[in-house]
């Protein structure tokens, strides 16, 4: 399964839900080759790109967002790549 894929995915749901490890809720957009993460009716001041995903992807399935603590934004990515609507069950 390749990022352009899985890009594909993440941006067909943005907006919806999604939760972290810890039961935080948030949602996010994805305007280009990046997303943006909103938690609390607030926008995070972060961007996590889509090579950020990429490089997350080669460590998929990972057990915790720990496991991938090298990227940006771990939690907010191990939670998207992880979700059943992201993975698709390819991993």
């Amino acid at each position: 399964m390749g990022i352009d894929e899985v890009w594909a995915r993440i941006g067909r749901h943005a907006g919806q839900p999604f939760t972290t490890i810890t039961e935080l809720e948030f949602t996010y957009r994805a305007p280009g080759a990046y997303l943006r993460v909103t938690r609390d009716g607030r926008e995070v001041n972060r961007s996590l790109s889509c090579t950020n995903f990429a490089r997350a992807l080669a460590s998929m399935p990972a057990e915790r967002p720990s496991d991938i603590k090298d990227r940006q934004g771990s939690a907010y990515t191990w939670a998207i790549l992880m979700d059943g609507r992201i993975r698709g069950g390819d991993w």
